[in-house]
């Protein structure tokens, strides 16, 4: 296994290349979504008419093959390897998701960008095929010793405004609301979407890794989920059989869904050699209310699912995509680090273990 690490588009420095590998990282897990405006959106998950605000620019040069292998040589400066991008902005695919008159032009856009990904040595792009994305979430001083956390108390009723998705704006939209369509829908999307993007993907030796609905309600703003529970990953694998066709295996959101095993199904999907990446967290709580922790204070036992993968032969990245912030005065800084030293100790014990 490899210890990776998550960055969002502002954070994409030396500085932070520097500090993922003195915290032990050799991966990089990059978002180029720019959710937070440079940095400048404080609030976790703002929901309304506007959102985080308007979507990208379907031409930023970010998202081709010279920029992505100019970010690839910057972090190979450092002794790291972008191994992820997670997500497509959805400047790039809103009509992919809404079965809307753009969705060809928009797919070739995307068959285009997963081959420059694979060009510039990139391994996997992940993906949330959803309407309403992460949203609902709030933050408040709810982990030990009262850091700064992530937590639901609820689904998010309100509708989404026409002109929106992923809680961002593509058009203007006007004064209404995106009718609720059936869940069946929703997979039919996703089966056009993976029939299409999948070929590319095969040929460019770039995997497409499935992130399950976070925060995992059947119904979120008035929209269908895809994954919120663990067996709905088989259906989608089921879809378009493929090593293509993987997962982004976020251990907090599986904990947070109400049916299956977050053990057994990790051993069913390592051992199938069907996750592409692992989201490394820890939570308190399923829905409709529950909270991150520190990854020593949640429900998951997170030594025994690395016990798991490596039993599984997995020998993928492990990111902390979030972590609770530490009070100080560089808060996320120094909740990664806790983060990555405790993940660097649950690997070493690991590597011991298999040897004796």
């Amino acid at each position: 296994m490899k210890l990776g690490f998550g960055l969002y588009r502002h954070q994409l420095t030396d500085d932070n290349f520097r500090f993922a590998r003195q915290c032990g990282a050799t991966e990089l897990v990059v978002h180029l979504v720019d959710y937070f405006r440079g940095g400048e959106l404080r609030d976790n998950q703002p929901v309304g008419d506007d959102g985080w605000g308007w979507a990208g620019d379907p031409e930023d040069p970010i998202w081709n093959y010279d920029s992505l292998a100019r970010l690839q040589e910057s972090a190979g400066r450092h002794c790291l390897t972008i191994w992820a991008i997670e997500n497509f902005d959805p400047a790039l695919w809103y009509d992919i998701l809404l079965n809307g008159p753009e969705r060809d032009r928009q797919m070739a856009r995307l068959q285009t960008l997963i081959r420059d990904v694979g060009r510039a040595g990139i391994r996997a792009f992940g993906y949330n095929f959803s309407i309403a994305g992460v949203a609902g979430r709030k933050s408040g001083p709810l982990a030990r010793g009262g850091a700064e956390t992530v937590y639901v108390a609820g689904p998010d009723e309100r509708p989404i405004p026409l002109g929106m998705v992923w809680n961002m704006r593509y058009a203007p939209g006007g004064s209404g609301h995106l009718a609720f369509f059936p869940h069946d829908e929703l997979w039919q999307r996703l089966e056009w979407f993976l029939r299409h993007l999948l070929p590319a993907a095969e040929e460019a030796d770039v995997r497409l890794a499935a992130h399950p609905d976070d925060p995992p309600f059947p119904v979120l703003r008035n929209a269908p989920r895809l994954v919120y529970q663990p067996w709905m990953y088989r259906r989608l694998l089921d879809l378009y059989p493929s090593r293509y066709n993987a997962l982004e295996f976020c251990l907090g959101t599986l904990a947070e869904m109400t049916e299956g095993d977050i053990y057994a199904a990790t051993e069913e999907f390592a051992r199938g050699g069907n996750i592409a990446y692992v989201h490394f967290r820890n939570v308190r709580g399923k829905i409709p209310a529950y909270q991150e922790t520190f990854l020593d204070e949640g429900d998951i036992d997170m030594r025994r699912i690395v016990r798991i993968l490596r039993d599984c032969g997995y020998d993928g990245p492990l990111i902390p995509d979030h972590t609770p912030l530490m009070t100080c005065e560089a808060p996320w800084h120094a909740g990664m680090a806790y983060a990555m030293g405790f993940m660097q100790g649950l690997l070493r014990c690991e590597r011991d273990d298999s040897l004796a």
